[in-house]
């Protein structure tokens, strides 16, 4: 059972999430928050696998809220759904920790698969997001092929396909450790801090093809 909190300033909002997410019998809703701090809170105390995270929220925001869930609950996945369809809050949402970016006109079938892969440790996006994260960040002058080693792009190709750790393990037969360190690495050099925003920029850089 996967475990998710709903953290959205609109009752009838998170009324209408809860109600989607108990038509899915691997889904379990555990709590609902007003405003990002209370969001943050919550999570302590229910324990979500996943946070549907909105942005614009009353005091705390929605990305303070994600850097501080991930600071102190790092194995806890937030999915951002918001009706904010703005370049400079899909790169900031991405930048601070969240796994995805879904507007509140997205399906139903779409909403729940995306909260089964951040719980697997996946990122899933939008193709029309990712374009749009791409054609937003600069190229990082330090990013060079030469910077990545034939591991690291090997881990790299496999963090595009939405691979976690543990599958990355299992396709290169390395440890789990050892592939979690070659993730850390490829975000230090690639200077990301998410999986969506490393391939972003190694598709941006040519480290990566859009195919």
């Amino acid at each position: 059972m996967i475990r998710v909190l709903i953290a959205d300033d609109h009752m009838v909002v998170r009324e209408g999430l809860r109600a989607i997410l108990d038509t899915a019998p691997d889904l379990l809703a555990v709590g609902e928050a007003a405003d990002g701090a209370e969001a943050v809170c919550l999570v302590a105390e229910v324990a979500p696998d996943v946070v549907l995270m909105d942005l614009r929220m009353p005091g705390m925001d929605g990305i303070e809220a994600i850097g501080r869930i991930k600071a102190r609950h790092p194995d806890v996945h937030v999915v951002i759904l918001t009706t904010y369809d703005d370049d400079d809050y899909i790169v900031r949402g991405l930048r601070a920790g969240a796994r995805g970016y879904l507007l509140k006109d997205t399906g139903r079938n779409v909403l729940l698969e995306t909260i089964r892969a951040a719980a697997r440790g996946e990122s899933l996006l939008p193709s029309e997001v990712v374009d749009r994260v791409v054609a937003h960040l600069e190229r990082p002058r330090e990013v060079e092929s030469a910077t990545l080693s034939r591991r690291e792009g090997q881990v790299l190709a496999l963090i595009a396909a939405g691979a976690a750790n543990k599958e990355i393990s299992r396709e290169l037969g390395i440890a789990e450790r050892t592939a979690k360190a070659h993730v850390t690495s490829i975000f230090n050099k690639l200077g990301a801090s998410s999986r969506a925003e490393a391939v972003a920029i190694a598709l941006r850089s040519g480290l990566l093809s859009s195919e």
